[in-house]
């Protein structure tokens, strides 16, 4: 269980850092503009089209995997219960009895 929850959480962690490199890399629709008109678009390693489809296509994919990862987690570790706490591990003070304390204060007289 513990092994499988390594292991989603790797694929899970590369799946974001993966995510987050191809939408960086994806150009912005305003940038269509300049291609439109030959802005030297034509020269990139997938074409003048090529990269938005390529690039879109494998970030919703890669979005998918992300949310399939992320319920699985969810899922897997419901009934964990994690108490790293700094209060929890506080002992609780000592409690002085009620029989002990007076119910009215003596006041020294002199």
């Amino acid at each position: 269980m513990a092994n499988a929850n390594s292991i989603l959480l790797s694929v899970h962690v590369i799946t974001a850092i993966v995510i987050v490199v191809l939408i960086l890399l994806q150009k912005g629709k305003g940038a269509d503009m300049g291609s439109a008109f030959g802005a030297g678009a034509s020269g990139t390693l997938f074409g003048a089209k090529g990269s938005a489809n390529f690039l879109s296509r494998t970030t919703a994919v890669l979005a998918s995997v992300f949310f399939i990862t992320s319920l699985t987690l969810a899922y897997l570790n419901k009934g964990t219960v994690v108490s790293d706490s700094v209060l929890d591990q506080v002992e609780s003070p000592n409690v002085v009895p009620k029989e002990t304390i007076e119910s009215e204060p003596q006041i020294p007289q002199e």
